[in-house]
């Protein structure tokens, strides 16, 4: 990256490109740790569902996990079977809608997640150092008003 543009004060699109081109690779760069840190036969998918079951609570329908990993409901209803055989999750009729399921956690896809985050927290430290940790928490608060901005507009489309 030039360290020209980040000392611009004039920002525009180039400059959101910039900042999104950093951000994916930041992505990118951290699923690998994530991969590595995960059983083999499971995928960063299913990390993902479990951890937003963890964060977001019990009971959840397919179709609510679905619209919150953005992806697919063949996709959702895959991994929900994966985690379901491994033993992570239990899916049980909703009681409030005869035609649908609810998901949740068992105390193997509570373990599980503690163990992913265990093994990558500990990957971090090995490289991370106080001054790595301050920068990022000085930019959280900046991406989460990005992750919230683009939440809102997610259905924007190109003119």
């Amino acid at each position: 990256m030039n360290v020209e543009r980040l000392r611009n004060t004039n920002y525009g699109p180039a400059e959101a490109f910039a900042y999104f081109t950093e951000a994916c690779e930041t992505v990118q760069l951290s699923e690998a740790m994530l991969d590595r840190c995960i059983p083999g036969e499971l995928h960063r998918s299913h990390f993902y569902i479990v951890n937003h079951l963890v964060r977001k609570g019990d009971g959840q329908t397919p179709l609510q996990i679905t619209s919150a990993m953005h992806v697919t409901k063949a996709t959702v209803s895959n991994s929900l079977a994966v985690l379901e055989k491994r033993g992570f999750i239990e899916t049980r009729p909703s009681a409030t809608d005869a035609r649908s399921k609810q998901v949740f956690l068992t105390e193997s896809g509570r373990e599980f997640q503690k163990q992913a985050i265990g093994t990558l927290t500990r990957l971090f430290g090995s490289f991370l150092r106080e001054e790595d940790y301050r920068i990022m928490g000085e930019a959280l608060p900046s991406l989460v008003t990005i992750r919230k901005l683009l939440h809102r507009n997610s259905n924007a489309t190109p003119d």
